[in-house]
């Protein structure tokens, strides 16, 4: 399983893999798809600022429809306590994104390159797969 940082679940539902690096294709196709509950709040937000036209329900709800996407249903208090600890951003949504594939325990897959900075368990290219503890 591979968590999703918020713009890979919008690029992959709008569905255009053209230019993808091949190691990020391959590890859609070959992983479990998830995302932290707080992904669906940042789309919503994406969507009531007009950067993204559907709704984060509806976008969650398509993909787990077209490739099995699940929503992670991640203890909030123990995401936050987690959160708490990353003071390498000040990002709310980062912060507990990145703390929810923390506490299940698997990576992130994103191409934020802070995150793939700071947190070890971030891979985009398909190298930087490392399990991280809390």
């Amino acid at each position: 399983m591979i968590h999703l940082d918020t713009h890979v679940v919008a690029w992959l539902y709008a569905g255009d893999l053209t230019g993808t690096l091949a190691p990020v294709v391959d590890v859609l196709e070959r992983e479990d798809l998830a995302v932290s509950p707080m992904v669906e709040l940042e789309l919503e937000y994406l969507h009531e600022i007009g950067r993204l036209v559907p709704t984060g329900r509806v976008v969650l709800d398509d993909l787990a429809a077209r490739v099995g996407l699940q929503r992670r249903d991640i203890g909030f208090s123990e995401a936050v306590a987690v959160a708490a600890g990353l003071h390498w951003t000040r990002d709310p949504f980062d912060r507990l994104i990145v703390a929810s594939a923390i506490v299940d325990g698997v990576a992130l897959l994103t191409r934020d390159e802070m995150l793939l900075k700071k947190f070890d368990g971030a891979v985009w290219d398909g190298r930087r797969r490392r399990r991280t503890r809390r």
